[in-house]
Parts: structure tokens; sequence; C-alpha cells
């Protein structure tokens, strides 16, 4: 069998006749950049659909390409049965146990004979367990239940959350966020609206257009109470009473409020947020198959959940780096309804905005429906791959036929409608039309044998057993403190919880040369807590870091403070913290009612603040300086705040787009060669077929002209004639010229054998300069190296110097905390 083990080629199955319905020697592999043109997979029930996709998964997955996958029948899920030793045991939680009971047979033993039958159909298709834990040592596996604790749940809050500066950048990207939330909210609360007419969509996306303009994050409660006192007076050219008044409005508010107030609705606000980036990688950078299973949602939550996942994929998209290579993949397992050829549910628009624009940023959308009549075709005009299984009705046949030829036409390839109408209806189980747009004539192929354990839909019982080992994982995961509380409880310490002494009324006065400033008010109080205001020192520094060898040159702005104290050393850098409150979100005047703790002597020297400058410069120059990381494989050196796990992601994506360069640049360097030896074998192949014909033309020609001597001989009158005697030496140099023909045979076997050998040679020689690529760099598990650059002197620049007041809540007992920082 060929190797498939191919870079970047997925091992779909193997080459099929389908006039003499059997399997070609030829191996399916398919090139994985062309995923990025998207693909679409049609076949009616037992088709092999749901087979071929999981297939095409696996491959993916082995490539360390992350999958998300929607999956609204349970099916997906048996990504998740990989079981590298092929026993009856690890088979039996998973089996149909009705189908035991037909076969008379015990679970036992049903178990055993899947288990027999997956290793024996692995085997004919070259795979084994060790290619199955392959494939687990890859990725990990996991579910996510929204809606629902049986996997993963997932939280939607942060579909509320204003979206990522390049989508707000884009007025087309944010009007399609906007629009698509707020259609796919009110469809969750049984309000079927029209965008352009509806008060309750233009209400609701006027809200969040205004919300999320100032950078501010909404949840559902915010949104109802902003629905009863909306942040505009207008809408257009209306007063918002006229246009939508607060007595209307009420109804809209108590229909959200029953879903926010509506006992199942808080499972949709716990567990994972919708982050793609964590989706799609584990907190360590290994790339994830993320399932998530809809099933027992409702079509409203189903469409619902749907609509906000691909905003939010689109969101992430818009993030990436532009790539030529696959670094994701997006699979609906059924896109019936949420690609309608005429409606407009929410699901269609960031749909379409992710066929037109996903490819560039490196996602391939796969869309599977057994429904080929209700999609829009048209949308998929520009979909690259069409994956053709057995249909069920002529009627489907038609409307699928319209569709591939106007997506064929627009890849500019002839379509031939009465070859493809004829192929596709001799095709069965397991049998696939490819129609590649990057491929010169479409393909039958049928598909390998599934890696995964293929035993159907899967319960919730199932899925939570699958979940229960990973869960406190992600439990834990989501319970992980974030880097602004640390940062205040640091502050906090410095502090500690002394009595602080304070005088009511303003702050000391000051020399009109030391200017002053006060930290923004983040937290409230709790009932009894005064507000103290204490000294300390804001600096704010752009810090240039240059090393020519590395070719790096990196700025970094660096926002810190450093408390003024009562102690014989008044400032201690030690004792500085970063902070991210920057220089535009420092106030000029204090909250209303504060105390004031009282300013250390030096503190109301303005020459003190000239050696704190000059001491702050020092500290920076001695104490920061730039940590990367380095893949010694590659050279490549991570970005400034970049964490290990997101630059072992970005290593993937680029030694993945290296990987495709080089196996491109050696394609084109060996298919020269490998076609000049194909056509000197077609020719010498043509050369034996001659020589043979014509060493069996001489032979017969020989063999009559010494029959007829010898005849002639024994029967003429003169045996021993000068004419009987030339027809011999004649037909003795026929014989010679036979014998010659023959060496002319054997000549041309062994140009035609050599040529085979150097192609055969030629062939290796390319397999394992692939190889080597392959080998060269292991992105998840190279060791990397640690890269440190410090700056000099003249490249800190301190922008901002001052003293700021930090505002402190006391309470009754004496302990203070910072209000200046979030929680």
């Amino acid at each position: 069998m060929e190797d498939f083990e191919k870079l970047g080629v997925f091992y779909l199955g193997k080459e099929y006749d389908l006039k003499n319905a059997q399997l070609k020697d030829g191996l399916l592999l398919y090139d994985s950049k062309d995923l990025l043109t998207h693909a679409v997979c049609v076949g009616m029930t037992g088709s092999g659909k749901t087979g071929l996709c999981i297939s095409l998964i696996e491959e993916a997955a082995i490539d360390n390409i992350p999958s998300i996958i929607i999956d609204p029948k349970g099916d997906l899920g048996n990504l998740l049965l990989t079981f590298p030793n092929l026993r009856g045991e690890d088979f039996l939680p998973w089996i149909n146990q009705d189908e035991a009971r037909q076969k008379n047979m015990t679970p036992e033993e049903y178990a055993q004979k899947q288990a027999e039958t997956w290793s024996k159909g692995l085997a004919s298709w070259g795979q084994d367990g060790a290619r199955i834990q392959k494939l687990r040592n890859a990725v990990d596996f996991v579910i996510y239940t929204p809606g629902s604790n049986s996997g993963i749940p997932v939280s939607i809050l942060k579909s509320f959350a204003a979206p990522e500066p390049q989508v707000m950048e884009d007025r087309e990207a944010f009007a399609s966020r906007i629009s698509s939330t707020v259609s796919s909210l009110l469809a969750l609360v049984g309000i079927q609206v029209d965008p352009i007419q509806s008060r309750e969509h233009i209400l609701l996306s006027t809200i969040l257009d205004q919300t999320w303009r100032k950078g501010e994050d909404l949840d559902l409660a915010s949104l109802i109470r902003q629905v009863q006192t909306p942040p505009v007076k207008k809408i257009g050219v209306l007063d918002l009473e006229t246009f939508y008044p607060s007595k209307d409005r009420f109804s809209l508010v108590l229909a959200l409020n029953n879903l926010l107030a509506s006992p199942g609705f808080s499972a949709w606000l716990e567990g994972e947020p919708l982050d793609i980036n964590q989706i799609l990688y584990t907190p360590q950078g290994k790339p994830k198959i993320a399932i998530f299973s809809i099933g027992h949602l409702s079509d409203e939550e189903r469409m619902f959940f749907v609509s906000m996942l691909l905003n939010q994929v689109l969101g992430w998209v818009r993030t990436q780096s532009g790539t030529t290579s696959l670094r994701a993949i997006l699979y609906m397992d059924e896109i019936f309804g949420y690609l309608p050829p005429i409606a407009n549910p929410p699901s269609k628009l960031p749909l379409l905005t992710l066929l037109k624009q996903a490819r560039a940023f490196g996602l391939g959308l796969v869309l599977a429906t057994q429904n080929p009549v209700d999609i829009d075709y048209k949308a998929l005009s520009n979909t690259g791959t069409w994956f053709i299984g057995r249909l069920q009705t002529e009627r489907d046949k038609v409307r699928l036929l319209d569709g591939l030829e106007g997506a064929t036409a627009a890849s500019g390839m002839v379509f031939n409608r009465q070859q493809m109408e004829t192929i596709i209806s001799g095709l069965g189980s397991r049998v696939f039309l490819m129609n590649n747009t990057h491929e010169d004539v479409p393909e039958v192929f049928q598909t390998r044998w599934a890696m995964s354990y293929l035993r159907g839909p899967l319960t919730r019982d199932h899925i939570k057993k699958l979940t229960d080992p990973i869960r406190d994982q992600y439990a834990s995961q989501r319970a992980g403190g974030s880097g602004q509380a640390a940062m205040a409880a640091g502050v906090a310490a410095v502090t500690g919880a002394v009595a602080v002494t304070a005088a009511a009324g303003g702050p000391p006065a000051l020399p009109p040369e030391i200017s002053t400033c006060y930290l923004p008010l983040q937290k409230r109080a709790s009932s009894g807590d005064s507000l103290i205001y204490m000294p300390y020192l804001y600096g704010s520094a752009r810090v240039r870091f240059v090393n020519t060898k590395l070719q790096l040159d990196e700025q970094k702005d660096l926002f810190c403070l450093t408390p003024i104290t009562d102690e014989i050393v008044v400032v201690n850098w030690d004792q500085t913290t970063a902070t991210d409150i920057e220089p535009g979100d420092l106030e000029k005047s204090p909250e209303e009612k504060a105390m004031f703790h009282a300013l250390p002597s030096d503190g109301v020297k303005s020459k003190s603040y000239a050696s704190w400058s000059k001491g702050f410069a020092d500290w920076i120059y001695t104490t920061q300086k730039l940590e990367l990381l380095q893949s010694p494989g590659t050279g490549i050196i991570s970005k400034p705040d970049e964490t290990e796990r997101d630059f072992r992601i970005r290593l993937q994506q680029s030694t993945r787009e290296m990987r495709d360069e080089a196996a491109e640049k050696l394609q084109k360097k060996y298919a020269t060669k490998i076609a000049t030896l194909e056509e000197r074998i077609r020719k010498a192949e043509q050369a034996v077929d001659r020589e043979k014909d014509q060493a069996k033309q001489a032979g017969f020609q020989t063999a009559i002209s010494l029959g007829s001597t010898i005849l002639g001989a024994f029967t003429g009158r003169k045996i021993a004639s000068k004419s009987n005697l030339g027809k011999v030496a004649t037909a003795a140099r026929g014989a010679g010229r036979t014998s010659t023909a023959q060496q002319d045979v054997a000549r041309a076997r062994e140009t035609l054998e050599t040529y085979q050998k150097q192609l055969e040679d030629l062939k290796v020689g390319f397999d394992t300069e692939l190889e080597k690529q392959a080998a060269k760099i292991d992105p998840a598990a190279e060791e990397l190296a640690s890269v440190a650059v410090n700056p000099h002197k003249t490249d800190i620049q301190v922008q901002v110097f001052t003293l700021a007041w930090a505002p402190f809540w006391k309470n009754e007992t004496g302990i203070v905390t910072p209000a200046f920082t979030r929680e």
C-alpha cells in the first residue's frame, strides 16, 4: 500500500471503480490546503457521510489542527471513542445493548465482536492501534454542552461582551455582530422580528452599539436595565418615548426578565466562556477537538447558541494573521435551517461572512447535510470541495446538481452534468464523488475505516461519563485568579492591615512644581466603609529593547505605582507594582467626602520628585528586561507579553506554513524529474511493445522461409542446386535477424527497467526529504530557549512621573483595601 502518512495530506480512502464496483490501488489523499476554500458534504442517512467527516477530522487532528464541531445529533461525540489496544473491554461501555440482545449475544461477547471487527477493518485500510494512539497523543478531545452540565458547560456571558477591536473597526462586521446577537436573543424569547421594522430589534441594537463603542461589556441583567432606561434620548430623529414608549418597552423587559429568571437559564451563565482561543487550545497550547453537542436544546435555543458561537468565531478570525496553511476547522454536521435560500435566520449572516473571509486567515469550513434541497447554493458557490454521497430522492439529486453546476462555473471548471448525474446515481454506501476545484477531474472513492468507534448518537449519560475525568480540570482553570486581582493583592500587601491616620478635607497644599493626580475609583464601598487617599508615585515610561543579532526592536510601555511611606526609606523601589491604569485614566480631582493620609516631609519637596524620577529610571534599567522564548529549530522568537502557550500555538502555525512551503518546493523540484521519467517509461514501454512485434514478425518470416527452403530441397529435382544453396543462406540470415530482434527486445526491457528503477529511487528520495522536513521541528514538544534582552539607559524614556493619590476603603476594623482595582 502507498504510504499515506505524508505531511499536509489527509488519508480519506481509496479510489473506486464505479463501473466494476471495486476498489482501485490508489489512495485518496486530500491536500489540507485545499480545505481553505471550504468543503460541503452531502449524503442521505446511511451514505457514510458522518464516517467521512469524522475521518477528515481525525486526519486534521493527527496534523495538530484543532477543530470546532457543532453536533446537533450526538454522533460526533464518537470521536472520543478511540481505543488503541482494540480490546473488547474498551468497547464494552459503549456498545448498543439492544443490538447485542437482537444477536443473542452477551454484552461481553458483542463487545469482543466489535473489537475484532474494528481491528480487521482498520487493518484492511493499512491502519492499526498505533495510529489511534498517535491520534490521541496529538490533540485533546472535549464535549461542550451549552445549557446543560452533562458535558463541560458553556457560559454565553462573553457573547454580550464588547467585540475585539478588529471587529469594532470594521463597520460591516460590527453591524453584523450587533444584528445577529439581537436577532438570536429575540428569537430565544419567542419574538420573531424584522431587523429594519422591529422596534425591539432597533432599540436593542442601539443599546449594544452605544455600550460597545465605549468598550463596555454587557450581561443580560444590565441589558434589561438599559431597556428600562436606555442610554439615548432619541432613536433616529424621533424622541425615545415617541418611538418606543416606556409602557411598551416594559413588555420587552418582562420577556427578557422571564428568560433570565427561568430555572434552566442559569446553566447558560456557568462554565467555559465562549473564548475561541481557549476553545481551540489547552492552557499548554495543545490543539483541541471541541465538540458542541446541542441535540438537547430546543430549535430556538440551538439557533441562539449557534449564532453566538459563529459570531465569536468570526471575531476570532479577524484577530488572526493571514496564512496560506490550514489553521483550524469549523465543522457543522447539519446546516439545514442555518443557511436557507430565502429566509435570513441569525446564523446566516455570520456564516456567509465566514465563507467569504475565513479562508484568508486559515479557517476551513466543512458544512454537511442530508437535506440538500433547502440550502442556499449561491452562498456555497465559492466552496472548493464537494463530497457527494448517495441521495434519497430524484429531487435531491436535481437540486444538488444545480448547486454544483453553479459552484463549478464560479471556479472556471467545465461541468459535465450528464456525467455527474450518472456518477451520482451509481453511488453506494461509503462511496463518494469528490469534486475539488484544485484537481483536474472529479474522483470517485470509498471512505477508509474510521479510527473512532462509530457506535451512533451518544446519550447524556454517555457524555457525562466521557466528561467526568476532565471536569475538575476545567473547573480549576475557570477558578484561576486574574492578573488584576494579583496586582491588587500586591498593593494591599504594601499597606497591610495597619491603622491609617487620615485627615478630612482636601489634599495637603503643595508647591506648584509638584504635579498631582488621582487614581480612578473602581471598586465601590461596603456599608460603613470610609474613603481614604494614600500617597503614591505614578510613573509611565516607554522602554525600547534592541538586539541586532536577534533582529529584535521592540518597545514596551510601563505603568507603575510606588507607595510613599513613613519609613526611613520613604520610597522603596522594591515595592513598585505594575498597573493597567494609563495616564489618560488619571483624574484631576478627588472623590467627595474623602480623607487624606499625611504626606511625609520629603513628599512636599519638589527636589525629591526629581531624585525619585531618576530613581524610577534606574529601577527600570536594573529590573526590567524583555524575557522572550525562542524556538531553536526555527529561530522564531516570541512577542513581548506572549505566553508560552500562545507562542507554541503561533509556532505550530508557522511551522505548518514552513512545512507546506517546503513540501510545495519539493513537489516542484521533483515534479519535472518525475514527469520526464514517466514520459521516458511510456516511450520505453512503447519501444518494448514495438520490438516484441518486430521480433515476432521476423521470427514468423524466418520460419516460413526456412521451411520452404527445406521443403524445396527435398522435393526438388536438384538438391544441391545453386538456387537451393542460396535459399538456405537467405533463411540462415533471417534466423540471424530474428536473434538480433530478440536482443533488441531484451535491450528495450532493460531500458524500461532502468527508468522504472530511477523513478522508484526518485520517489524514495522525495519521501525521504519530506520526512526530514517533518522530523525537523515538533512545536509541541520542542524545548524552547530563553532569551533576555536588557534595555540601554538611553532607551528608557520616563514620560509621566507624578504624585498620585490612590483611593482605599477603610472598614470599621481598620482594614484597608485598594479601591482603584477591579476584582
